[in-house]
């Protein structure tokens, strides 16, 4: 049996400007970290003339035409593996649909799983790439690259987008930094799922029509990510914590599903109680509200009372990897 598991993240700054609709023209720029929660998938041969997939659904075809998850189904399109004796089962430690960019993760698993099979050696940003190709070339979702790249990558990275490609630096971090980040950042989930392409689909839209004020946001955030590497950088994380407040008020104004009275409700207390600064994490509409404070037993307390449930993490430093083969 085949085991892979790759990492979950969080966005820390520059968020939405890894769309190809915005860097192809204009450049992109993000600060991510990855997180040790994780998708798992996992391979195993059978002595069954055909391909059993199971996720949230059990399929079970003997022909890849027939089968409907698009990942897995390009995915192994793309490797060229026949759907022949062949069981692939997904896990997750979060659901979908909650801002931690699990399709890139469950992508990047899934694939370094089939490359395994095949024992075929991947280098890690073409185990990026082809994630990518197959979410945002084959399948045509409006989604960004981040993703994809924090999931194979790992750590703290810093990423650069523009039309020829991501490039991908380690954060200069120090390790008292990470180890406050890792006590003082807290992710609560809202409660609210939903489907990130279908947030991003306006935002994607307006990008390919040049749309003034979706760009103006958009170079305001980028910069924004910018000042926030240099924030953690620089260890000031009260700076952090404040540019997250700032980031969340400009990324209401893309789209007015962003977010919803509970989510803003949340936000607001959440700020009369310890917090410093925060930020939905991921697409907007539901998903993780993320924190930082100092003051951690108040603004649980406040969280908890609320109604929402809190996801306790640090970061994951290995990326997409073989856990099992």
């Amino acid at each position: 049996m085949i085991v892979t598991r790759s990492p979950l993240r969080i966005t820390l700054g520059g968020g939405g400007t890894d769309l190809p609709s915005y860097y192809e023209e204009h450049g992109g720029f993000l600060v991510a970290g990855a997180i040790d929660r994780y998708v798992y998938i996992t391979l195993h041969e059978t002595f069954v003339d055909e391909l059993i997939v199971k996720y949230s659904e059990l399929e079970r075809v003997d022909d890849l035409d027939q089968l409907r998850h698009p990942i897995i189904r390009e995915a192994l399109k793309l490797l060229e593996i026949a759907p022949r004796r062949l069981e692939i089962t997904s896990m997750a430690d979060i659901p979908a649909g909650t801002g931690l960019g699990s399709s890139g993760s469950f992508t990047t698993a899934l694939l370094r799983a089939l490359h395994a099979r095949q024992r075929n050696l991947v280098e890690t940003r073409v185990l990026a790439e082809e994630a990518c190709h197959i979410e945002l070339d084959l399948l045509k979702s409006p989604i960004g690259r981040q993703d994809q790249y924090i999931a194979a990558y790992g750590g703290l990275t810093r990423f650069d987008f523009d039309s020829e490609g991501v490039t991908t630096r380690p954060m200069n971090v120090d390790e008292e930094t990470i180890y406050n980040l890792e006590d003082n950042l807290l992710l609560f989930f809202t409660g609210f799922t939903r489907s990130a392409s279908k947030t991003l689909k306006e935002q994607d839209d307006k990008s390919r029509k040049n749309d003034p004020e979706m760009t103006a946001n958009l170079h305001f955030v980028k910069e924004m990510g910018h000042q926030s590497a240099a924030a953690l950088e620089s260890g000031d994380l009260h700076a952090f914590a404040e540019l997250m407040n700032v980031h969340w008020e400009h990324k209401k104004k893309r789209s007015n599903k962003m977010s919803n009275d509970r989510i803003d409700d949340c936000h607001r207390v959440a700020l009369a109680n310890g917090a410093i600064g925060g930020k939905l994490i991921g697409a907007g509409g539901g998903g993780f509200l993320m924190f930082y404070t100092e003051d951690r037993v108040r603004l649980r307390h406040a969280m908890h009372e609320a109604g929402l449930e809190e996801v306790r993490f640090r970061f994951d430093f290995e990326g997409t990897k073989l856990v099992s083969s």
